[in-house]
């Protein structure tokens, strides 16, 4: 018995313009027990996603109309979680990093072995369809870690790279009581050996940056443990 069929019959969506390619990619995964669509274009697959709950999607980048690119950055937009592997015939650094920063989960380059886009498929199905939005949101802040950008109600706020860490730290436990122990952990390393209050210091640019222009408090102090990051 294959691994689909153990698991429940598992649905995926297999977006590639060409024919063989795509009739090839159908017809092995039926065969190891997934049900299986197919959509040839950006826009079929758009549609298709937003109204089916997949478990997985393999998503060609080069599409008439909307491309790959475009078509995981909308469905991320959307809230669609499905996990994302994308097919692609240009094996560039560039092109991978694209393809990751805009939401997909893994990346596999043409010509390919079908056992391994099996074993690929079967590990982010494993992963589920948890939330994970390229840009962090919380209330009227934004972070985008690929871009390197932070707004707060719309208008852009420039940080040091330390402060981006950490803000982005806190946003990833947003409404979560942070240790500084943590933050020191994570943020600088496990080694730090400087200021005893380097923490503190650095909240205090973020406060001053993120709280003080926009007259809201963005980070409360739990006297005694750490920080938390409010979420509305």
């Amino acid at each position: 018995m294959t691994w689909a069929r153990r698991c429940g019959r598992m649905r995926v969506l297999v977006v590639e313009d060409e024919v063989k390619m795509a009739r090839a990619i159908r017809r092995g995964l039926e065969q190891e027990g997934y049900a299986i669509d197919t959509a040839p274009d950006g826009d079929e697959a758009l549609y298709l996603a937003s109204e089916n709950a997949y478990d997985a999607v393999v998503l060609d980048v080069m599409l008439p109309g909307l491309d790959g690119f475009e078509v995981c950055r909308r469905l991320r937009g959307a809230g669609r979680w499905a996990p994302v592997l994308m097919l692609t015939a240009r094996d560039t650094v560039e092109d991978r990093i694209a393809g990751l920063d805009v939401g997909a989960d893994d990346y596999m380059v043409k010509p390919f072995a079908f056992g391994e886009l099996l074993a690929r498929l079967r590990a982010l199905i494993r992963r589920g369809t948890t939330e994970r939005p390229a840009v962090l949101r919380a209330g009227d802040l934004a972070l985008d870690p690929a871009a390197h950008t932070v707004t707060r109600a719309g208008r852009r706020v420039e940080l040091s790279t330390r402060e981006f860490t950490l803000l982005e730290f806190l946003m990833r436990h947003a409404g979560e009581v942070v240790t500084r122990t943590a933050i020191l952990e994570h943020v600088w390393d496990y080694n730090y050996d400087g200021l005893s209050n380097v923490v503190d210091v650095y909240v205090g640019y973020l406060r001053r940056k993120l709280e003080q222009p926009f007259g809201r408090t963005l980070i409360r102090t739990v006297r005694g443990v750490g920080y938390a990051l409010e979420v509305a």
